[in-house]
């Protein structure tokens, strides 16, 4: 495993860009809307036989195809960031990816967790990096330091189908790489919790140019170098979703304003 620490502060810059984002802060607000849960349900898609559905899934950016090899997330010009989001939340629970990422110096394939109070458990590939994927975590979008991004070896994750899982309960986080745990986070370990991921998450899927020569320097140098168009297009596929929320409600509500699992209210 490399640990991001181990890089230049420049290459540390925040990866998630074009998925991290809230409507409404209930760190902030006492009035957001409420998340609608997936509840004791078990969603499982294959994107080889089914399409998204609009009542499961929101397009946010740009959109997706679909082939023989499942959804096709493609940037082929400058501009494009196909994402998604699920529109349930999980209040803890497994997501299992099944997929290929994208080549392409400077193109980001992601597979994030994200809360609205930025909560955020992520997968990343860079395009150019044929040989390991990057594991991350934010807690209540804390970006004060970039310390927390580890990368683990992956047998070439732009041309092999692999099977990536997080598994995601109150006392800790497992990131595993086709059926192997690579990283463990407990909750202690996360400024003594304070940091832990433990707010309802959606699942979000997409594709953004990290080399695209409006990005900052560092995030340009963190996505491998400036992105190269004139070979696009560049696609992640994505075979299959399986999502299982360990939560028994139908809508999850924030308490208060203190972003703890122990103020979330599951309301059947």
């Amino acid at each position: 495993m490399i640990r991001a620490g181990l890089f230049s502060l420049a290459l540390l810059v925040t990866t998630t860009v074009a998925q991290t984002w809230t409507s409404c802060n209930p760190l902030n607000r006492t009035d957001c809307p409420l998340n609608t849960a997936l509840g004791n349900k078990n969603y499982t898609i294959e994107f080889t036989k089914d399409m998204m559905n609009s009542q499961i899934w929101n397009t946010t950016a740009g959109k997706v195809g679909y082939g023989d090899n499942g959804a096709e997330f493609t940037i082929s010009k400058r501009g494009e960031s196909p994402t998604v989001q699920t529109n349930f939340y999980i209040m803890f629970g497994q997501v299992e990816v099944i997929m290929r990422a994208a080549t392409g110096t400077g193109i980001i394939s992601s597979v994030v967790l994200q809360s609205e109070d930025l909560d955020e458990v992520d997968w990343e590939w860079m395009g150019g990096n044929t040989t390991h994927v990057e594991t991350n975590y934010f807690g209540k979008g804390n970006t004060t330091s970039f310390d927390r991004a580890i990368y683990y070896p992956v047998v070439n994750p732009q041309d092999i189908w692999h099977n990536y899982t997080v598994d995601w309960t109150a006392e800790k986080i497992d990131w595993y790489i086709d059926g192997n745990v690579v990283r463990t986070l407990k909750y202690g370990d996360a400024n003594k919790g304070h940091n832990f991921p433990q707010t309802p998450c959606n699942v979000r899927l997409g594709i953004w140019p990290g080399g695209d020569p409006s990005q900052p320097n560092g995030t340009i140098e963190w996505a491998g170098g400036l992105t190269d168009y004139e070979n696009a297009p560049y696609t992640m596929y994505v075979q299959s979703v399986r999502i299982s929320d360990a939560g028994n409600a139908t809508q999850y509500k924030y308490g208060d304003t203190s972003g703890s699992y122990q103020s979330i209210q599951s309301l059947q």
